[in-house]
């Protein structure tokens, strides 16, 4: 609140910011507490853990993490969201939606990140073991595009903490409970493309935003 302030050319101190909120009865929404979806029972190849938990990186496409959280849809229904994000400037470089937590849903993230960004070789892309990403076809389109993998180790959320993160934040700021697949879509687009990446600020970033962190270190 206090950066937003300033960047409109309010001149107030963080204190002052601090008790008008209080005296607003306004407050920071909690974030929820982390739930696994992974599933990684399964047969397949797992990488090492390169990353690390190496959360930085020095310029854009050097390093990314993807995760996919479940969603809920009406009373009963369940949705899946997988998003990969640039561990540069937290800027989310992929997402999909999808009522099946399956590789083509990761596959269809991974996609949408690789025609925005067009990575070189020297790519580390991050997930956790779960069958989706250890499958042959995801994997097979890293090997394509000459990006590493990595992987958590198993049960280890916080080898993945920054796309825990962004999944914690997108709960509490937006919600995990939709009207229907449409809505979840919609509201899904607008907070991540219009408010996460352009306007929300990161205090890991400096207070800018990613877009903002990006344009500025590019200069």
């Amino acid at each position: 609140m206090h950066a937003d302030l300033g960047a409109q050319g309010e001149r107030v101190s963080r204190k002052r910011v601090a008790r008008l909120m209080q005296q607003q009865g306004l407050q920071a929404r909690q974030r929820r507490r982390y739930k696994c979806t992974t599933m990684s029972d399964h047969d397949q190849p797992v990488a090492a853990n390169l990353l690390d938990r190496r959360f930085e990186a020095d310029r854009p496409n050097e390093r990314w993490v993807g995760d996919t959280t479940e969603l809920r849809v009406g009373d009963s229904g369940r949705l899946f969201l997988a998003v990969i994000l640039d561990l540069f400037s937290r800027f989310v470089v992929g997402w999909a939606l999808s009522a099946v937590n399956d590789r083509k849903l990761t596959i269809k993230a991974l996609e949408m990140a690789l025609r925005r960004r067009c990575p070189d070789s020297r790519l580390l892309h991050h997930s956790d073991q779960g069958c989706t990403y250890a499958s042959e076809d995801y994997q097979r389109e890293l090997v394509a595009h000459g990006i590493t993998c990595s992987m958590s180790r198993r049960g280890n959320c916080l080898d993945n903490a920054v796309a825990e993160a962004f999944f914690s934040t997108f709960k509490s700021e937006l919600g995990e409970r939709f009207d229907s697949y449409a809505d979840a879509k919609a509201q899904a687009f607008d907070y991540v493309e219009v408010f996460y990446n352009q306007q929300r600020r990161h205090s890991t970033l400096g207070y800018l935003t990613p877009a903002e962190f990006e344009r500025h270190r590019a200069a």
